[in-house]
C-alpha cells in the first residue's frame, strides 16, 4: 500500500495546484468569519448579511495570488517570495472587503474586520504551507540514508523502474531524464521530466550521485549515446535489464550493472547465417583444443549448444579443463542435449596424444584455440612460446591430416601482423605452417581467423583496470597513444563457427573489429563512468589518477589486421578473407627442423635470424638481442658446461 507522501509525489503539478488552489478557497472565508467572531466576540455569528464580502475575498485573492506566482512555487522549498506574494495578496483583498463594506453598504460590519482578516490569511495561507514544507523537511531527514538517483529514460522502462525503486526503499529516484520532447516537461508517477541539457543543474540541486540508464539492451547504439552524454559529469552510471526480465524475475535490480567497455564499443549485433554457424558442428564429431581458455570455453558453448555428436576437450590446464568440462554437461543436463562430452588432459605438444585423440573419435571438425597469448610472458620465455604456438599447430596439424580431420581451424591474432613480438611471430609461423600445408594437397581443409583483443580474456587490460579502480587507482596504461581491437568473445566465436563454414582451404579470414580504441581514452572514461574524479596536475583533488608505464617488449602502439591489401568479402558482413604470401612446404619444412633445433640448443641468435629472415614485417631484433644475458639463459649454459 503506497503512503500518503508517495500518493501526493505522483500527483501531477497541475493537480497539485488545483489542490492549492482549493485549500485557498477554504481558508480565505474561514480567515473572513474567524475575523468577524474575534471582532464581535461570539463563536456563531451572523453573516448572512456579510455575503458580499465573502464573495470578494476570494474573486480576489486567488487571482491575485495566482498572478503573484504563489500557486507556481514548489511548496517543499518555498522562500521569501512565497511569503512577500501573500502579503501582497491579503493586503489586496483587505483593500477591496473594506471597499466593498462602504460600496454597498454592509450594515453593521465592523471596520476593524478587514485588518484582523489580514493578519489571519498571512497565518493561514503562509501556515499551511510552512507547515507542508516542514513535514518534507522532516521526512527529507528521515529518509536521508536513501540515496537520490536519476533515471535516463521515462519510458516504460524507467516508469517501472522508479516504482521498484520506491517500493525498494533504498533508492529515492528524484527525476527523469529523457530526449523525447513530448515526454519533456511532464511529471509521471511524481517526477518531473527533464531535457537531458539540464543535467549539471539537477546533479547539483538533488545531489544525486548514481545514474539508471532504463533504455533497452536491444539497441547499442542508443545506450552508448547516452552513455557518450553522461560521462563526462562523472557521475556513477548504471543499467538496468530489461523491464520484461525485471517484472518475470528472471532479473532483479541487484542484476543492475556497470558501464561495461562493450557498451562503450556500442557495436551492433549481427545476426548469424544459420547454415554457416551449424555448417561444421551439428552433427559432427568436433574437437577444441585449449578448451579452458576464453576463446576455446565459449566456443565450446556454442558448439555444444549446436548439438555435434561428440565434443572433444583439451587442455593442459587441469582446473581450466575441470571448470569447462563441468559447464559443458551442465548445460548439456540442463538443455536436454544428447551430446558425448569427452575431456582430454594434455599438451598439443604432445604429438602421440593428439594423434590418438583424435583417431580414437573420428574427430571431423578440430579448433585450434591452444596457445600462449600474452606478449610479455612469451617475450621471456621464447622457447615455450615457439614450441606451444608454432610447433603446437605444427604437430596438431600433422596429426589432423593422419586422422583424418575434415576442417582444421587455427584461432589467431592481429599481433601477427608485422609483428614486434615473439608470440606474434609465433602465431604467424602458425599460420604459414598451415598456408603451406594446404599446398601438399592434403584432404583436411586448413584455415585461419584473424582478430583482435577480446573482452573479459584472462589478463586483458578490462578487467585490470577495474580492479585498479576498485582499489582506488592509480590506473596504468602504457603510453598515452596506444590503441587496440576489441571485440567481445562471444561475438568473436560466433564469428569463428561462421568462418569455418566457408573454408575452402588455405583461407585467412579477417574478423571486422570496428574502429580501435584508444586505450588511454578507454581508461579515462570507465573511471568517470563509475563516479570518481580523473586526478592530475589541473584537479590534483580528483579521485584516481592515470599514470603511464611505458610499452612492454614486443608491444606496439597500434595493431593491424591485415599485412597486404589482397581482402575480400564472403557471405558475412563482418568477415573477409584475405590473401598473404607464405614460404612453400619444402622450403618451411627444413627451416621449421632448423628452428626446433635452435630451440632445443636454446641458439637465441639462430631463432632471431630465423624469425627475421621468414616472418614477412617482423621487428623482433631489439627483443631478441638480450636474450642470451637473461636468468634462465644462463642457468642452462651452466648446467651445459
Amino acid at each position: 500500500m503506497r503512503t500518503s507522501h508517495e500518493l501526493v509525489e505522483q500527483l501531477s503539478r497541475r493537480k497539485k495546484q488545483a489542490i492549492a488552489v482549493a485549500a485557498d478557497c477554504i481558508a480565505l472565508p474561514v480567515a473572513l468569519y474567524t475575523a468577524i467572531a474575534l471582532r464581535l466576540g461570539e463563536w456563531t455569528p451572523e453573516v448572512s448579511e456579510f455575503w458580499p464580502a465573502f464573495v470578494v475575498c476570494a474573486l480576489v485573492c486567488i487571482p491575485v495570488f495566482g498572478g503573484l506566482g504563489l500557486y507556481r512555487q514548489v511548496v517543499r522549498y518555498m522562500g521569501n517570495h512565497a511569503f512577500l506574494a501573500v502579503v501582497k495578496g491579503a493586503t489586496i483583498t483587505a483593500i477591496a472587503i473594506t471597499a466593498v463594506a462602504y460600496m454597498v453598504p454592509l450594515k453593521g460590519f465592523p471596520r476593524s474586520v478587514p485588518i484582523i482578516f489580514w493578519l489571519l490569511t498571512l497565518l493561514y495561507v503562509t501556515g499551511t504551507r510552512f507547515m507542508v514544507r516542514a513535514y518534507f523537511q522532516w521526512l527529507t531527514e528521515k529518509l536521508r540514508s536513501r540515496e537520490a538517483v536519476l533515471i535516463y529514460g521515462a519510458g516504460s522502462n524507467g516508469v517501472g523502474l522508479a516504482r521498484l525503486l520506491v517500493r525498494r526503499g533504498d533508492h529515492v529516484p528524484v527525476a527523469f531524464l529523457d530526449d523525447d520532447k513530448a515526454l519533456q516537461k511532464r511529471n509521471i508517477d511524481g517526477l518531473y521530466v527533464y531535457a537531458p541539457r539540464a543535467l549539471p543543474q539537477l546533479l547539483k540541486d538533488t545531489q544525486a550521485k548514481q545514474i539508471y540508464v532504463a533504455v533497452g539492451s536491444a539497441d547499442p547504439e542508443n545506450r552508448r549515446r547516452i552513455i557518450d552524454l553522461l560521462e563526462p559529469y562523472g557521475v556513477h552510471v548504471r543499467l538496468i535489464p530489461d523491464l520484461a526480465d525485471l517484472m518475470s524475475g528472471r532479473q532483479t535490480l541487484q542484476d543492475a550493472r556497470d558501464v561495461q567497455i562493450e557498451d562503450l564499443l556500442g557495436r551492433s549485433a549481427v545476426d548469424p547465417l544459420p547454415h554457416l554457424l551449424r555448417g561444421s558442428v551439428a552433427g559432427r564429431n568436433v574437437m577444441v583444443t585449449g578448451a579452458g581458455g576464453s576463446i576455446g570455453s565459449e566456443l565450446s558453448r556454442q558448439i555444444v549448444r549446436l548439438q555435434p555428436a561428440t565434443l572433444v576437450l583439451l587442455d593442459q590446464s587441469e582446473y581450466g579443463l575441470f571448470q569447462v568440462q563441468r559447464e559443458i554437461e551442465q548445460i548439456c543436463a540442463g538443455e536436454q542435449l544428447k551430446v558425448e562430452v569427452v575431456a582430454v588432459l594434455g599438451s598439443v605438444t604432445d604429438s602421440a596424444l593428439m594423434r590418438r585423440t583424435m583417431q580414437g573419435s573420428s574427430i571431423e571438425t578440430l579448433y585450434h584455440a591452444a596457445a600462449y597469448k600474452h606478449v610479455s610472458l612469451v617475450e621471456n620465455n621464447v622457447i615455450q612460446g615457439l614450441k606451444n604456438n608454432t610447433f603446437g599447430t605444427l604437430y596438431t596439424a600433422e596429426a589432423a591430416m593422419d586422422a583424418g580431420v575434415s576442417n582444421f581451424i587455427l584461432i589467431s591474432t592481429d599481433k601477427a601482423v608485422r609483428t614486434s613480438s615473439v608470440m606474434g611471430a609465433s602465431k604467424r609461423l602458425a599460420e604459414m605452417t598451415l598456408q603451406a600445408l594446404q599446398e601438399t594437397g592434403t584432404e583436411t581443409r586448413f584455415s585461419m581467423v584473424r582478430f583482435g583483443n577480446v573482452l573479459g580474456s584472462s589478463g586483458s587490460v578490462v578487467p585490470l583496470f577495474l580492479e585498479q579502480i576498485e582499489k582506488g587507482g592509480p590506473v596504468t596504461v602504457t603510453h598515452p597513444e596506444v590503441t587496440r581491437y576489441f571485440m567481445t568473445i562471444p561475438e568473436a566465436a560466433q564469428l569463428v563457427l561462421q568462418a569455418a563454414s566457408m573454408a575452402r582451404g588455405g583461407d585467412l579470414f579477417l574478423l571486422d573489429m570496428g574502429t580501435p580504441v584508444k586505450i588511454l581514452d578507454l581508461a579515462l572514461r570507465m573511471i568517470r563512468l563509475k563516479g570518481y574524479a580523473i586526478k592530475n596536475e589541473e584537479h590534483p583533488d580528483g579521485d584516481i589518477e592515470v599514470r603511464f608505464t611505458g610499452l612492454k617488449p614486443g608491444e606496439k602502439l597500434h595493431e593491424e589486421l591485415l599485412v597486404g591489401d589482397e581482402v575480400s568479402g564472403t557471405d558475412h558482413v563482418k568477415i573477409m578473407r584475405a590473401e598473404e604470401r607464405f614460404v612453400p612446404w619444402k622450403e618451411l619444412r627444413g627451416a621449421l627442423n632448423t628452428l626446433e633445433q635452435a630451440c632445443d640448443a636454446y641458439d637465441y641468435d639462430a631463432i632471431k635470424t630465423f624469425i627475421e629472415g621468414l616472418v614477412e614485417g617482423s621487428d623482433l631484433a631489439s627483443q631478441l638481442d638480450g636474450l642470451t644475458d637473461r636468468a634462465d639463459v644462463v642457468h642452462i649454459k651452466r648446467v651445459k658446461d
